[in-house]
């Protein structure tokens, strides 16, 4: 991924347009279908380079492209989940959302999203190993295409904002932009991962 991000430091800006975006919106659209692609740590080490670079309008061109890559998975993710709910053999695609949400996560999101409703989605992109326990719960609970886009759009946007604001973050602490690539992945793991094991280290401490 960091070779990736790197690309552009030493490409021309066409290059950089032709080759950095279009790799970008579809490593972000993968990993939306796929959550194994880090795509925190892809945008904001696509943040550090544009940052770097101080091109006009570089920076709203990647929160465009982030957000419209997320937005764009998470829909089909949505609808081909949807498609499992009604099947009477359910569907692969279903199968993998119900495996990376346990149960517990699972229960806590629908209570959320009973309580607060579109607004759970929003804070379900921004927390590590929220998206899909509250997407399945909208699945559960049945939510048309329509109220989940409604919801899903300005999380996107907001995860979106967040993971450039790490990599600007990261990158303005270094003068070379690989230093600032490296911080913003090193960032973007300890927040991704922060949470987890927390949680484990309380079970532990319990236990």
């Amino acid at each position: 991924m960091a070779l990736l991000a790197a690309l552009p430091v030493v490409a021309p800006d066409s290059t950089q347009q032709a080759v950095g975006y279009p790799s970008l919106f579809l490593l972000v659209l993968i990993g939306a279908l796929m959550p194994v692609v880090p795509t925190g740590a892809l945008v904001s080490s696509a943040a550090v380079v544009a940052f770097h670079r101080t091109a006009p309008f570089s920076m709203v061109l990647l929160l465009v492209t982030a957000s419209l890559a997320a937005f764009l998975g998470d829909v089909a993710l949505y609808w081909l989940g949807r498609r499992g709910m009604k099947s009477r053999n359910g569907s692969r695609w279903l199968e993998a959302i119900r495996r990376r949400a346990p149960e517990d996560r699972l229960e806590q999101a629908r209570r959320k999203l009973t309580d607060h409703g579109v607004a759970v989605l929003v804070l379900s992109r921004l927390m590590p190993a929220g998206r899909l326990p509250v997407m399945l719960a909208c699945l559960l609970a049945k939510w048309p295409m329509r109220r989940f886009v409604r919801g899903n759009l300005p999380a996107c946007v907001a995860w979106a904002a967040t993971y450039q604001l790490i990599g600007v973050l990261g990158g303005s602490l270094f003068r070379e932009p690989w230093a600032g690539v490296l911080a913003a992945i090193v960032l973007t793991v300890l927040i991704s991962t922060a949470p987890g094991l927390w949680r484990r280290v309380r079970g532990t401490a319990a236990g």
